[in-house]
């Protein structure tokens, strides 16, 4: 009886199991996502066809990555002419806890999102992929995250145009945008920049978006 080639095969078998046991892990991390950033943006910088159609394609993406929740919301506000109400992030992504793609919680409700009590940063703010975005210091910079939103959730009372029309424009307008790794010029960790309300882009298609580090990403959330 030939024992290496014995031991050999079982080593083999072994390997698969394990190399299987892992995928599964990963796949059911990621069937059980209800957050993430959207690993690429939809090419018109920041018009997203308003608010159904971030809705969209934060679904789409959510789906081909095998995602269980149908009901996904992007966290964008938006504004109305005249100074009437408009719609709040924080108001559209239900109620949490919300967890990456990896299984990490990074927060248990709104009101720990939008206080110091979150897990957003870079290592945690991750596509539907489960991948790092990259962010301050990288080769390129994607790290403005379109927003159009106050540090509270809110939709902006600033003067001039926060969310590029409503997320219909790309040849005009600006927008509120947050830093998904929490840094900026200043590498002083007393000074973070917020993940969702950092400052306004220098215009709203996608090659001004490049320009000031973004590449029209927005957070993505399962709403319950």
């Amino acid at each position: 009886m030939n024992f290496s080639r014995i031991s050999a095969a079982n080593i083999f078998v072994s390997l698969v199991v394990l190399g299987t046991g892992i995928t599964s892990s990963v796949q059911a991390q990621q069937a059980n996502m209800t957050f993430f950033v959207t690993s690429a943006g939809t090419g018109k910088g920041a018009d997203l066809g308003g608010l159904d159609g971030a809705d969209a394609h934060c679904a789409t993406l959510a789906k081909a990555a095998g995602a269980k929740a149908t009901n996904w919301r992007a966290y964008l506000s938006t504004t109305l002419p005249g100074g009437d109400a408009g719609v709040n992030a924080r108001d559209r992504i239900g109620k949490g806890p919300w967890r990456n793609a990896k299984g990490v919680v990074v927060a248990k409700n709104v009101n720990d999102l939008h206080s110091g009590k979150n897990y957003l940063n870079k290592q945690t703010s991750l596509t539907e992929k489960g991948d790092v975005v990259s962010g301050s210091g990288d080769p390129v910079n994607t790290h403005d995250i379109l927003t159009g939103s106050d540090p509270a959730g809110m939709y902006s009372t600033a003067d001039g145009d926060t969310t590029c029309g409503n997320w219909t424009k790309s040849a005009e307008g600006s927008a509120i945008v947050g830093h998904h790794d929490r840094a900026g010029l200043n590498k002083d960790t007393r000074h973070m920049k917020s993940w969702n309300s950092s400052h306004g882009s220098r215009g709203c298609s996608q090659d001004q978006l490049k320009s000031s580090g973004g590449g029209g990403l927005f957070h993505c959330f399962a709403a319950n």
